[in-house]
């Protein structure tokens, strides 16, 4: 039995336990989550997702063998255990390629995973929710599990094939939100029904089986829904617990899976802890931690403008916004707003598409400049108040140094931690 299945067990007989899910590239997310996890005396889950890192190269121009070298490095430098690292593929199926017809689509997935398995990535989400350039206006269900099955087939042979057996272990589901939260303004929210659970897991049974996978069934440990949670670029959907007792009922009967919660950033401490008494026991974060992170940054940057002249100034958030207009491919659709907010959203939206952007060199410069700037002399604490409240105090308690990656860190820990006290220290 599987780390992850252990703790789905545990979960499932009631104890308080769930693991959060990092899915994020930066450098400085991932050394601030694997802080978290050796202070905690944790397993890391990190995951990547198929637009970020695949057989192309993705948006951050890594391979999936470079993704796990670069996360063991980390960890590595941070004296973290190697092998208290869970490596997972999100959202791994047809998604990077929906505007071509699902035949060709579906070759790339299959390619994608088996490019993730081979490389050691253990924790497989299949993900064919969306539809591709030659479906229908609605997907079926049953046309969804069978290329779930027909991904989870290639992935089972690509892990005999390379390691001689296969300790997979799977998610699945049809109410997938999109990667990255909603790309529009949402209303409403309806928590997935217990019927359709009950559906999807019937027609991914039969799927897996019909393809001889009886086996890897077993290792199915998570299940997509939607319960309730959400955000979109300026609000945030609160779980509300009491909507999603009929799920969290449901789920008990079913042996070896428990939910998994996409798009859980932004939520309280509270609604962490119910998740996972819910039996939401994976958490799924990635927007939040870089939004953290560009909180941390842009207040670095303000006390760089108080402290030092103009020509020295690394000019940060002047140059990643430049750099995002004259690119707006990563943005412009997400934020259909009138021209006036579009400054505000592409600075502060939750959605956080700024972070496609912190790998371009220009940007990379800009951070580098700020750090150089700020590590001349402790910032004055005055400052350090006035922009990083939370640090300031931490400084003032001897528990953080002040320099300005500390800092940083310390910031996005604020995030991580949250989900760190619902997973482990209920």
């Amino acid at each position: 039995m599987t780390i992850l299945q252990q703790l789905i067990a545990a979960n499932k007989r009631g104890e308080k336990q769930g693991i959060y899910a990092v899915c994020s590239a930066h450098p400085l997310v991932l050394e601030a989550a694997i802080l978290q996890a050796k202070q905690d005396s944790s397993y890391l889950l990190i995951e990547a997702t198929a637009n970020q890192v695949n057989q192309f190269g993705g948006y951050t121009g890594m391979l999936p063998t470079d993704f796990i070298a670069f996360v063991e490095q980390l960890a590595t430098e941070q004296g973290f255990a190697v092998d208290k690292l869970i490596l997972g593929g999100d959202h791994l199926g047809p998604v990077c390629w929906c505007d071509e017809d699902a035949g060709s689509a579906m070759q790339k997935a299959e390619q994608l995973i088996a490019g993730y398995v081979a490389a050691g990535f253990k924790k497989i989400h299949l993900d064919t929710s969306m539809r591709c350039a030659d479906d229908d206006a609605i997907l079926a269900d049953e046309t969804v599990a069978i290329r779930a099955a027909q991904l989870c087939a290639v992935a089972e042979k690509t892990a005999v094939d390379t390691f001689g057996h296969s300790d997979l272990v799977y998610v699945i589901g049809t109410e997938v939100p999109p990667p990255g939260g909603a790309d529009e303004h949402i209303d409403t929210l309806a928590v997935t029904q217990t019927a359709h659970v009950a559906s999807t897991l019937a027609l991914h049974h039969d799927a897996f089986l019909q393809l001889g996978l009886s086996s890897a069934w077993q290792r199915v440990v998570g299940l997509v829904v939607q319960p309730g949670v959400e955000f979109d670029n300026t609000q945030v959907f609160d779980y509300d617990s009491s909507k999603a007792q009929q799920l969290k009922q449901y789920i008990t009967t079913v042996e070896g899976i428990a939910f998994e919660a996409h798009s859980t950033d932004y939520q309280t401490p509270v609604a962490y802890q119910q998740l996972v008494n819910d039996h939401f026991a994976i958490l799924k974060v990635g927007p939040e931690l870089t939004f953290a992170l560009r909180e941390a940054l842009f207040a670095l940057s303000h006390i760089e403008d108080a402290l030092i002249g103009t020509e020295q100034c690394s000019h940060l958030r002047t140059v990643v916004d430049a750099d995002m207009q004259q690119f707006p491919k990563n943005w412009q659709r997400f934020y259909q707003v009138e021209q006036s907010l579009q400054q505000l959203y592409r600075r502060f939206s939750f959605s956080d598409r700024i972070r496609y952007y912190w790998g371009q060199q220009g940007n990379k410069n800009a951070v580098e400049t700020l750090f150089s700037n700020l590590q001349k002399q402790p910032i004055p604490l005055p400052l350090l108040s006035q922009y990083m409240p939370l640090q300031y105090l931490a400084v003032r308690n001897k528990t953080l140094q002040n320099n300005p990656k500390s800092l940083v860190l310390h910031h996005i820990m604020q995030v991580t931690s949250r989900y760190a006290d619902a997973c482990f220290k209920q």
